[in-house]
């Protein structure tokens, strides 16, 4: 019998809304372990959207190849080799880049037996509704950083048409699926910075990216719903404009920014979700279980008081890589036990 009064579900969904969770929530980026306890959230999107991602690799609807990653547990990143939009092209993206037919699609009997052949318990685990990568991330798997980058410069007018065609289909999907699914969380999504700096300034993310975010977004506020944001890296000089669109919970929250700063900044109108992340001495051949349990609590007791945090985080574990997976069963297992009495102490 658990010792705390709400379900998982309960206890994140109180802390999006910014109150006190009985507990610190365990944010976790894929199924929970054999005999863990039932995750606090679980991220659902239309499965003809992520084919390529459940057959571990191929062509997505867009026509971007994904190939796996050994040295990420088969993190599946674009086909380097064959971007589909060179910017020579970028003017005549029509002839490249055509959405799929949305007319003939059962969203009823596509969405919901998915989501029970998942298992997802939806009276103990809060479901997000996810769409897509990001915009930035979409634009770059399509042309590459090079030349998705350069993009920016030499052809906005084709890029501003480009991710407006891009939110227009989405928002079609979100339409149809939204009332239908009903989730607890809509998922955000789009990694536009490095551990060091942004790739794209503030002012360029405002003009091209932050108005196809938004149209989620109100979707989201129309209906009450609370809204998170998956950016990694470093990329705290946008938290104010998520923050104004109704996003209420960050992640991966890497350690590359001020999080102490965030926290004292926002309270608990933002999330933090994060903060631990494997580097440095937790990296060492001969670093100890009991390190990587400190280094657990270490981000709890800075992070934790008085709300407004989740704890997420783990090594990218290897394909075969016993031990790095051993590591990441010590994280997980003292989130669990530390985060779990944080606040009845």
């Amino acid at each position: 019998m658990s010792k705390h009064k709400l379900t998982p579900r309960e206890n994140y969904l109180t802390a999006l809304r910014g109150g006190m969770p009985e507990w610190v929530p365990h944010y976790t980026y894929g199924p929970p372990a054999q005999g863990a306890p039932p995750p606090a959230s679980a991220m659902f999107e239309p499965p003809f959207l992520a084919s390529h991602r459940m057959n571990g690799g191929g062509r997505d609807i867009w026509g971007v190849n994904y190939l796996p990653t050994e040295s990420t547990g088969a993190a599946l990143i674009p086909d380097s080799r064959e971007f589909i939009l060179p910017i020579e092209k970028l003017p005549h993206w029509r002839d490249i880049i055509k959405a799929p037919d949305l007319s003939g699609i059962d969203w009823e009997r596509m969405c919901l037996p998915d989501i029970e052949k998942q298992g997802i318990d939806r009276t103990q685990t809060a479901l997000f509704l996810s769409l897509h990568v990001g915009y930035f991330q979409l634009l770059m798997s399509f042309m590459g950083f090079a030349d998705g980058l350069l993009a920016f410069y030499e052809e906005p007018d084709a890029v501003h048409e480009l991710l407006e065609y891009l939110s227009e289909f989405y928002m079609q999907i979100a339409d149809a699926t939204l009332d239908l699914v009903k989730p607890d969380i809509l998922m955000l999504a789009d990694d536009t910075a490095a551990w060091h700096s942004p790739f794209i300034s503030d002012d360029m993310y405002r003009e091209f990216i932050l108005p196809h975010h938004e149209k989620y977004a109100k979707r989201g506020r129309e209906r009450g719903l609370p809204m998170t944001m998956h950016n990694c890296g470093k990329c705290e000089s946008l938290l104010d404009m998520l923050v104004e669109m109704g996003v209420s919970g960050w992640d991966p929250a890497q350690s590359c920014n001020d999080l102490a700063a965030i926290k004292r900044k926002f309270g608990n109108k933002l999330v933090i979700t994060g903060g631990w992340d494997a580097r440095g001495r937790l990296l060492e051949p001969d670093v100890t279980d009991e390190e990587i349990r400190q280094s657990v609590r270490d981000v709890i007791d800075a992070l934790a008081p008085n709300g407004g945090y989740a704890f997420a985080g783990g090594y990218l574990v290897p394909t075969g890589d016993d031990e790095a997976a051993r590591r990441n069963a010590l994280v997980n297992d003292e989130a669990e036990r530390y985060g779990g009495d944080f606040y009845s102490k």
